[in-house]
């Protein structure tokens, strides 16, 4: 089964400082046919304006994925990590057992745009974490998360892989799908073909009962393919 999340279908909160677009329900938005999916739990498109950002604020028993597209994150927690992190970089934290962080935009000029992606973990109270990382190549597929941390992936406590793939025009990717397992794709940028569904940039695909996918991009595409677990 396919299931095409148009962009525009999602929620939406407007702060000023603030654009949010919400792939299930977050804050004020509530759909209850979007409250996750598998162990996706948010995914929201967030653009910043400069020098704005989230305060600081407690987090618990969930691993918190921001994926910036643009621009620069500077994000300060209660571990005492104090990182700033650009476009094409990945940032985990594991909030486990509790943690306090804040997110900002440092720049006086410039927007900032990430993916927040919440994460439910396989597992609660493990001690509060943070790693960063780019993945950032310009073609081909590299695996982002992993919960063994292989390959140089950052390390995620849930039975899921998360892949990043950067497509030229006309080229494809291929995937099999083990039995009962879930897929989730989002479409950074660009304009897909996912199993015979086109998907263009912010859409969300999902994907279950299905042995294999094929992505086909007929212009150059980024899209994340989630690999998760049974419901």
């Amino acid at each position: 089964m396919i299931f095409l999340r148009k962009a525009n279908e999602r929620g939406h909160a407007n702060h000023g400082w603030l654009n949010s677009w919400h792939t299930f329900s977050f804050a004020n938005y509530y759909d209850p046919n979007f409250m996750g999916f598998s162990a996706l739990r948010v995914i929201n498109d967030d653009t910043v304006q400069p020098g704005e950002g989230f305060p600081t604020h407690p987090h618990k028993d969930m691993e918190i994925l921001s994926y910036v597209l643009e621009g620069m994150i500077e994000h300060q927690d209660s571990m005492g990590n104090k990182e700033r992190v650009p476009a094409g970089e990945f940032q985990i934290m594991s909030a486990g057992t509790g943690v306090r962080h804040s997110e900002y935009n440092p720049s006086a000029t410039d927007t900032l745009k990430f993916y927040q992606i919440w994460i439910i973990p396989s597992e609660q109270g493990i001690a509060p974490r943070y790693e960063q990382k780019a993945f950032s190549d310009k073609h081909g597929r590299q695996l982002v998360l992993s919960p063994d941390a292989r390959n140089g992936s950052l390390k995620v406590y849930q039975d899921m892989e998360l892949w990043r793939c950067a497509l030229d025009a006309k080229e494809q990717i291929d995937f099999t799908i083990k039995p009962n397992r879930r897929i989730w794709i989002q479409v950074v940028k660009g304009e897909v073909e996912i199993n015979g569904v086109d998907a263009t940039g912010s859409d969300g695909v999902a994907v279950w009962d299905e042995s294999s996918l094929t992505i086909n991009a007929s212009a150059e595409s980024e899209v994340l393919v989630f690999d998760l677990p049974p419901v």
